[in-house]
This record gives structure tokens, C-alpha cells and sequence, in this order.
């Protein structure tokens, strides 16, 4: 789901619709699994896979799964034994169904469909990096108290945070960990603001604390970096200006080091448990984790992915960290009775296939607790591209839509911030809209410093505004077809959830 493939992903959706627990024993079938072409592959060649096995979480039961690990011709990466998820490499192709059966485990599947020997994120199409005569040019016509290229940051007074900035930038004891491709910790808007204490490397499964494991491989993993902007670029007179620009960021990298960078549940369930286990008030989630675009219930292998990130991000939340997810760009009624994804699975051979979203998850971001973000462009409507939905939708904020002109000086309607080597550039996707969301719920926690995830949730859809149903039909893209229908009244709605976030109302 990443920019270079300009995978049109969605943004994740919102728990809302289910309760689950973290075995999910309760949860009914889902409405489509995973392609048998893709599992009859898998036990015919039996390459080296990861595995999630999700078991009780009594250190007894733990030591005899890991023995039965060892027994079925797996090596564990990791245990994460206050959530009962052990981590696994095998080249056994029946090694999870074999697990499936011993006593102590209530799920296990693999995490991936491509070897390991081979090998997404939420934003919607390249990125446009900034040249420096287009900065320099920028800056000299930035207003008396702006960022040198805030004139471009459309998205900033969109919902008040230059004004918010003034009264109160946030707390540097608030921290949001930006769960992605890695962040440039060097950069000059990133630096002031980085705890690199609270960074960590998780592409593994297995945290790797080592100084600058967290950097981004090389400048086409930006993605993290530009997310990191948006969130706390400081206010130092150097290029742009950070939604929250007092309070400290880190970095936990997820995405695979080569080409794909996708995003494996192992990583991500890694990621949730460093940052609760590191005192991260808020990750930021700009991705669905690979490679399924949703994961049905009743495959096992999807299963058990869902069971994995869930306990970890349930886990997070006990712990005191707010998770926020972007909602995907692939403008789905993620509420709709069924939908296609022809996306899955995306580290080998995609299958279409129909699913029920109800029951077909998107992970992170339809897991409970999860805060799910809509994206809108500089007009203040629903960006064409983003995934919607009544009753999984939170809360809206900017995420740039190309359609949606501002009077600035570039007149680009996408999302401004910092990207690797000391650059600057656009991008637009949900990917871009969740950390505003973010970087909102990090004012709020420095004005409230005791709120629980539950109670910042309650807080961002308190401030949020809500522009209602559009009157008239929505035709995102001015092509004269109608692209989505909203739900809702003035005060929830689809489109928008509880309304776009409000920076300004946050420090007040």
C-alpha cells in the first residue's frame, strides 16, 4: 500500500461493528477466506513462512507451545508472553495446522504467502518532492511568524493549529510513535523533537534497539519521515511546521527493508508492544498490515493474524497508548453489506474475491479502541480517494485531495512535510490524514495529561466539526459520476464520523 506502488489501500477501518476479545473465540465465520489457489501453493512447495501462534498467556501453557514449536520443525523469533503470541519461522508446510491442534493454542497461521527469502501504506500516489528553488522561492513568501513553507500548509489552518501553536504547541512529555517505514531522525524539522529512547526496529518480530536501527533504509522509504512532519516538525524557522511541534516523536520501522515495503503482522504486532512497553502515549498507523487487504475469519491463517495485532494493540491500550489508524484509499463503504478486494494477497498472486466487512477485517484499523480517520481536502469535503462508512469512521481531518485547489503559492492540494536527506515534499492518502488525527490527540493529552485512550477518543470527536452530508450528490473526482454515498446526520456521519478534528479546540 505504498507510495511507489501507489496502492490504493485502504486506510483501515473501525471497530465500531465488533467486540472482539483477544482469542476472538466468539467471533462468527466470515464471508470469504483466503484463495485456495494461494493455500494449495503453499503446502505443495512448503517454503520457509513466518507464524503467528496465539496461545494463553499462563507461562505453563507458553512453555509447552513453544516446546511443540520446536517439535514441528519451528524456530521462534519471538514470545510475547504477557499477550500469549509467539512468533515463528518453519519451512514445515503443515506446520500450522499442526499447531492448531495442541492443547494451549487458540489460534495460529502464517503471517505471509511469499517465502521469507522474498519478499503497505495509506497514501495515494507518488510523492512531489519539493525542489530547493521551489523552497526557496516558497520562503519568501511566508508571512512574519510562519515556517519558511508554511504558506503552503493549507492543512495547518484547515484546523487551527498555527493558531494552536501559539497558546500551546504540546507537552515534550508526550510522545507518538510513528509505526512505518522508518523515520529521518536527522532531519532538521525532526531532530529537536526526536526520542530516540523510544525508537526501535521491528521488521523481525523482535525489537532491535541498535542507535539508528529506526532510519529509513534508503530515501524511497519516506513514507515515515513525511508522516512524522505532519505530526511534530518543529517550529525552529526551518521549513515546515508540525501539527503538535512540542511534542517528541519516535520511530518504530515495520516495513520491509527491499522494494515491497510491506508491512507483516509479526512487525506490527512488535510494534504495539514496544511502544506500550516504552511509555508511547499514541502510535500513529498509516498502513494495513500485509498481506491481506482484510482478513476473514474463516480462514485460519487470517485468523490468526487478526487474533495476533489485535491482542498487541489491546494490549497497547491497557498500557495507556492511543492508537490511530488511517481509513484506506480505496473510497470502500467500509459499512457496505459486502465489497471486492482484488488487492489480497499482495506479496504473491492477488485472487479477487468478495467479502463482508463486517466479518473481513482491516487491520489495525477495524480492531476496538482503534481511532479510524476519514481524509478531506483543502474545501473541508470527503477526499475522493478515502474509504467512508457510518459506524467505522471517527473522526476526519486533512488529507489532501488533488481535486480540491487551495490558493497558496504552489496551488497543491496535497499534504506538505519533510521526507528524507533534509528534503520536503506533497503527498495525499489517509496515510496523511491519521496523523493529523494523531498529533490532535497529543495536544489533548498534554492539556489533559491523566486522559485514558478511551477518554481521548471521547475528546477528539468532542472538538471535531462536522460539516453534515454534502446536499448534493458526491462526485469526489468532477467526473459527473456519483462516487460514494454518506450516511448520517449532521452530528455522525460516514463521511466524517464525529467530525473534521480541531486542533485550536484541543489546546483551549
Amino acid at each position: 500500500m505504498f507510495h511507489l506502488r501507489s496502492r490504493r489501500r485502504l486506510g483501515l477501518a473501525v471497530p465500531v461493528v465488533l467486540s472482539l476479545t483477544a482469542s476472538l473465540g466468539f467471533l462468527p465465520s466470515a464471508a470469504s477466506a483466503a484463495p485456495a489457489a494461494a493455500s494449495a501453493a503453499r503446502a505443495a512447495d512448503g517454503p520457509a513462512l513466518a507464524y503467528v501462534v496465539n496461545t494463553t498467556t499462563d507461562h505453563r501453557t507458553i512453555a509447552s507451545v513453544r516446546k511443540a514449536v520446536a517439535a514441528n520443525g519451528g524456530s521462534i523469533v519471538a514470545t510475547y508472553d504477557r499477550i500469549g503470541v509467539i512468533v515463528v519461522h518453519s519451512s514445515n508446510p503443515g506446520f500450522g495446522r499442526t499447531m492448531r491442534a495442541v492443547l494451549g493454542v487458540q489460534s495460529a497461521g502464517a503471517t505471509r504467502t511469499a517465502p521469507l527469502s522474498a519478499a503497505g501504506t495509506t497514501d495515494e500516489g507518488a510523492v512531489q518532492v519539493l525542489s530547493k528553488a521551489e523552497a526557496a522561492s516558497l520562503a519568501q513568501r511566508s508571512a512574519p511568524g510562519q515556517e519558511p513553507l508554511e504558506a503552503d500548509q493549507w492543512d495547518l489552518r484547515a484546523i487551527g493549529a498555527d493558531k494552536a501553536a501559539r497558546i500551546d504547541p504540546g507537552s515534550r512529555s508526550v510522545t507518538v510513535g510513528v509505526i512505518d517505514t522508518g523515520v529521518d531522525d536527522t532531519h532538521p524539522d525532526i531532530a529537536p523533537n526526536f526520542s530516540a529512547a523510544q525508537s526501535a526496529n521491528c521488521v523481525s518480530g523482535k525489537a532491535d534497539t541498535t542507535y539508528g536501527a529506526w532510519r529509513p533504509v534508503d530515501a524511497d522509504h519516506y513514507h515515515g519521515t513525511h508522516v512524522a512532519g505532519e505530526i511534530a516538525a518543529a517550529r525552529n524557522g526551518t521549513g515546515v511546521a508540525g501539527v503538535a511541534p512540542g511534542v517528541r516523536v519516535a520511530s518504530i520501522t515495520v516495513a520491509q527493508p527491499d522494494s515491497t515495503q510491506l508491512f507483516y503482522p509479526e512487525s506490527v504486532v512488535c510494534a504495539f508492544v514496544f511502544a506500550a512497553d516504552h511509555g508511547v502515549e499514541i502510535t500513529n498507523n498509516s498502513y494495513y498490515v500485509d498481506p491481506w487487504l482484510y482478513n476473514c475469519m474463516d480462514d485460519p491463517d487470517q485468523r490468526a493474524i487478526v487474533d495476533a495485532v489485535n491482542r498487541a494493540q489491546l494490549y497497547a491500550q491497557r498500557k495507556g497508548t492511543l492508537n490511530v489508524a488511517s481509513a484506506g484509499n480505496s473510497n470502500d463503504d467500509l459499512d457496505a453489506r459486502a465489497l471486492v478486494d482484488d488487492s489480497s494477497p499482495d506479496d504473491s498472486t492477488p485472487v479477487p474475491r468478495t467479502v463482508d466487512p463486517h466479518r473481513c477485517f482491516d487491520v489495525p484499523t477495524q480492531l476496538p479502541g482503534v481511532v479510524t480517520v476519514s481524509a478531506t481536502g483543502v474545501k473541508g469535503a470527503k477526499s475522493y480517494y478515502s474509504s467512508y462508512g457510518k459506524g467505522v469512521v471517527d473522526v476526519a481531518a486533512p488529507g489532501g485531495d488533488r481535486y480540491q485547489i487551495p490558493d497558496t503559492p504552489s496551488q497543491n492540494g496535497r499534504i506538505l512535510s519533510t521526507l528524507p536527506n533534509n528534503q520536503y515534499g506533497f503527498l495525499q492518502g489517509t496515510s496523511m490524514a491519521s496523523p493529523h488525527v494523531a498529533a490532535v490527540a497529543a495536544l489533548l493529552k498534554s492539556t489533559h495529561p491523566r486522559a485514558t485512550p478511551a477518554r481521548l477518543q471521547a475528546l477528539l470527536k468532542a472538538q471535531a466539526d462536522n460539516p453534515g452530508c454534502p446536499a448534493d450528490p458526491y462526485d469526489g473526482d468532477g467526473d459527473g459520476v456519483v462516487d460514494a454515498t454518506c450516511v448520517g446526520g449532521k452530528h455522525v456521519n460516514g463521511f466524517y464520523g464525529s467530525g473534521i478534528v480541531n486542533a485550536l479546540r484541543a489546546v483551549r
